[in-house]
């Protein structure tokens, strides 16, 4: 697995961290930080000496030791054959807890068994009626509150928060990188044009919010306007008409074309019905949504674009936490992973170029389409019939750069995307992104992001 740059949070201090493709942590300084406080010499009683390719995370913080430890073996392990015992309160009615489960299945493949306690429930169901009914040595949850928090410390139960309904709660949680999700909608719109844009959101949702904020920050910041609904958060369709005519209410007042950022796939999908066959989409209304449901975003029309949040890595990640708990490593209880998200997949609702002359928006979808091809500038004029003198003139005033810069920012977005998540070779990817050279592929790498193609891979892996 692979993934990009990780938040970890130590009593509020943000440190960016390289990530790690099979052991995502300095395993010798997690085992040993509750022996040698981590103090920024080092480790000072480690029986294991820290490896020198690995940042030590653990450096220049001293945690405080949790409060929530891990019981004995002994204690509720009569069933499951001497295995430790976990429940895994996440909701399996959305595709969402699904995927997070799934990323714990590929944790327990390599590692120990469990034996797993799961329910079918939806979020709200309750964790301390869970508890009232099982017995066992460690929680991942969903479901988090003040008083959920209070009786798993009673109770010492190692525990793994990830749920983004409120702040951090004091036990250690993962999450999804909801600013980053907001910021990657914005850039996605901006690029392809869009300078009025709206945000569809729930109100009273912590998570929502914050996608909302970075949206409209990101948009504004580059000289957009955003306009703002937020609905009511239901889970079943009592009112479902009401919202949908405020909804179809706001879209009708929005200038013309609008990106529409959608802080969930379910309010995406409310959005492409509420524009019905009033207002054309993509073309006048582009939307899109988080969480990459495949099913729903498959079910709209036209089918939805969206942002993958990447919830498999929250379940392996918060799964080698756990683990590492119920062993009797401490942890700091206010640890907080941030888990970016793995990109977007474009699908119909905003696969368009918000452009008003149709010529440029036509070389625009050329260069996007064939860039890795290895075209020209003369190619594009070719195709769009133009001269090179007109697309120069459009490119700057439109995007504020030449049409070869264009081509090259879409080459080496393909170059980021190939290191980042294949093992190929610089040269085969060089081919793949449209350089003929290895050489100058990494000239205009260095150029255009500051590090070499090697570099930026040794970063991300």
């Amino acid at each position: 697995m692979r993934m990009d740059v990780k938040r970890l949070t130590y009593f509020g201090k943000r440190k960016a961290l390289p990530s790690r493709e099979a052991e995502p942590y300095n395993t010798e300084c997690f085992r040993q930080k509750s022996q040698c406080g981590a103090s920024a010499s080092g480790p000072k009683t480690a029986a294991v000496r820290c490896t020198d390719e690995i940042e030590c995370r653990f450096r220049g913080v001293r945690p405080r030791p949790m409060k929530i430890r891990a019981k004995t073996r002994s204690a509720g392990a009569g069933a499951g054959h001497g295995r430790l015992r976990v429940a895994l309160d996440i909701e399996t009615s959305r595709n969402y807890g699904r995927r997070i489960l799934m990323g714990v299945s590929k944790y327990l493949v390599t590692h120990r068994r469990w034996s797993i306690y799961v329910e079918q429930h939806e979020i709200g169901s309750g964790v301390r009626q869970l508890l009232s009914r099982w017995k066992g040595h460690g929680i991942i949850t969903r479901q988090a509150t003040p008083d959920c928090v209070a009786l798993l410390r009673r109770r010492g139960l190692p525990a793994v928060d990830l749920s983004n309904f409120m702040p951090h709660l004091g036990i250690p949680r993962i999450n999804s990188a909801d600013l980053d999700i907001g910021v990657m909608a914005a850039k996605h719109f901006l690029e392809r044009g869009f300078r009025h844009f709206g945000c569809c959101g729930f109100v009273d949702q912590f998570w929502s919010q914050r996608r909302r904020a970075a949206f409209a920050e990101a948009v504004e910041a580059a000289g957009g306007d955003c306009s703002v609904l937020e609905q009511p958060f239901r889970t079943r369709a009592q009112l479902w008409d009401r919202d949908q005519s405020r909804l179809v209410a706001w879209l009708k007042q929005l200038p013309k074309p609008v990106a529409v950022f959608a802080t969930n796939d379910l309010l995406g999908h409310h959005v492409l019905d509420a524009c019905g066959g009033e207002m054309s989409v993509p073309e006048q209304v582009a939307v899109l949504g988080v969480d990459d449901d495949e099913l729903l975003c498959g079910l709209c029309d036209p089918p939805l674009s969206s942002i993958n949040p990447d919830p498999e890595r929250i379940g392996y990640e918060a799964a080698t936490w756990l683990d590492r708990m119920m062993q009797g490593e401490s942890s700091p209880s206010d640890a907080f992973l941030e888990i970016p998200p793995q990109g977007i997949v474009v699908r119909q609702s905003s696969d368009i170029f918000a452009v008003p002359d149709e010529d440029f928006a036509t070389a625009l979808r050329f260069i996007r389409e064939h860039a890795c091809d290895g075209i020209t500038v003369e190619d594009v004029a070719a195709h769009v019939a133009v001269s090179r003198s007109w697309l120069e003139r459009h490119f700057r005033a439109h995007l504020g750069r030449s049409p070869q810069a264009e081509i090259r920012s879409v080459q080496i977005k393909r170059c980021q995307e190939l290191l980042r998540n294949t093992d190929l070779p610089l040269r085969t990817i060089s081919r793949l992104a449209g350089f003929k050279h290895i050489e100058y592929m990494s000239v205009v790498f260095k150029r255009v992001t500051g590090e070499s193609p090697g570099r930026y891979r040794s970063l991300k892996l």
